[in-house]
């Protein structure tokens, strides 16, 4: 009998990463699969990696709780990881690559930089690197009375 398959959802601050663990409960539901959150606290090279940084652990927990909530809420059970590293990016794809991961589920507010369209660094990283397949979930556009799309609630934030 082959594993049961796992999905791996990258959780920032952004509604976005919250929709992905929707659409990653959804998905495992439908193919009786695991999901994994994980939230990376990024440490910068001046510090040590394995540095204490209970501020951010302590937000990072807090997402990941958000995240349980949004499975529970979709009547599912997601395993919340905290994790930390120099790079958000490649701390994913080495987790994926570790679990053995079926699919990186990522989602990202919708941000033009100089006119562009832009993923972001992290997402942009996974997307390169990952050896899984890598799903996107990016925030829907909201039309304005003058006919101008803006972007949905959490101004762009997300995986940069």
């Amino acid at each position: 009998m082959a594993a049961q398959q796992t999905y791996l959802v990258a959780v920032t601050h952004s509604p976005a990463s919250l929709e992905a663990v929707s659409v990653a409960c959804a998905l495992a539901r439908q193919r009786k699969a695991k999901v994994t959150a994980v939230h990376v606290i990024e440490v910068l090279r001046s510090l040590p990696l394995n540095a204490e940084m209970e501020s951010e652990a302590r937000r990072g927990e807090q997402l990941l709780r958000k995240a349980e909530e949004v499975a529970t809420h979709s009547g599912y059970h997601v395993t919340g990881q905290l994790l930390q590293a120099r790079e958000a990016g490649q701390a994913i794809v080495d987790e994926a690559n570790d679990q053995g991961i079926e699919a990186i589920i990522m989602g990202i507010g919708y941000k033009r930089l100089i006119g562009a369209f832009q993923v972001g660094r992290t997402v942009d990283f996974v997307l390169k690197n990952a050896s899984c397949q890598v799903w996107v979930v990016r925030q829907a556009l909201l039309q304005t009375t003058h006919g101008h799309a803006t972007h949905s609630a959490g101004h762009g934030a997300g995986h940069d």
